[in-house]
């Protein structure tokens, strides 16, 4: 049988325990037999991370971008207990937190509703695209453990030499404290492609954040969206007869839970 010649590389990333057993299934029996295809291959399982001291994973994600198509398996983000079983040198983060921080994007998740699996919300009749950013936030974080009373203050050293310094708190006695970020220009890209993905689909958006709270974070991807709506979607939102809005999270979870689907929800790194 003459194999289907596929025109351009695919990145491989290989991952931990059974995965690495049903992908090497796959690739047997379904692929490999039917594809001529050059597939750059990448061991991303703890092991391997461990080894290269992770710079497999961004190797992996690097070599993405310059041919633009991956498959990646499950892998293993390790805790404590990982950490003591694979001996490995130290918790390394998630290498799906890498690799989406280097690739960016927006990850869209669209369940398949089947009429003989019971729903968990009956009233779910069609599906929710839940779209969620793939950049910064808690899976990009610096976090540590304090050991006693002292102030926590965060800070910003332009290039320009602009300085913002921030005190965060007078802290009484040892805890944990953490710093995050994100880009306008990945929110910006957050919003284009959600926003476009509900144009195909012909569905309503909702962004949900809690920037009640959170005023300057949440309140700057509230902002943004609202920006990239009025000036590139607005009117092929009104032609299309669907709506885009921004909800508090609280009131999104609410309104997903009464409503029967039919909509993309726009969902930050954590919250998706």
């Amino acid at each position: 049988m003459t194999k289907i010649k596929v025109d351009n590389p695919i990145v491989e990333m290989d991952g931990d325990e059974m995965t690495r057993i049903i992908w090497a299934f796959i690739k047997e029996k379904l692929i490999l037999p039917y594809l001529d295809i050059d597939l750059l291959y990448y061991d991303l399982g703890i092991e391997s991370r461990d080894a290269t001291d992770d710079r497999i994973t961004i190797e992996a994600a690097n070599k993405t971008l310059e041919v633009g198509c991956a498959v990646k398996c499950a892998t293993i983000t390790p805790d404590e207990q990982r950490l003591e079983e694979f001996g490995l040198k130290r918790m390394y983060r998630s290498p799906n937190g890498t690799i989406r921080n280097i690739l960016g994007g927006v990850v869209f998740r669209k369940p398949i509703i089947c009429r003989n699996v019971p729903r968990l919300v009956p009233g779910w009749t069609r599906p929710i695209v839940v779209g969620r950013h793939a950049f910064g936030d808690q899976y990009r974080a610096t976090d540590f453990r304090f050991p006693g009373p002292g102030k926590i203050t965060i800070k910003f050293e332009g290039e320009d030499g602009e300085v913002i310094e921030r005190e965060v708190f007078d802290a009484p006695s040892a805890g944990v404290t953490m710093a995050m970020y994100n880009l306008d220009d990945s929110i910006r890209d957050f919003a284009r492609a959600s926003l476009n993905y509900g144009l195909d689909l012909g569905w309503p958006v909702y962004l949900s954040t809690k920037n009640t709270v959170l005023k300057a974070y949440d309140g700057r991807f509230k902002d943004i969206f609202q920006e990239v709506f009025e000036a590139e979607f607005e009117d092929r939102f009104k032609a299309a007869g669907i709506e885009y809005q921004h909800r508090l999270i609280d009131d999104m979870v609410a309104c997903a839970l009464k409503w029967n689907g039919g909509f993309v929800w726009a969902c930050k790194n954590y919250d998706g």
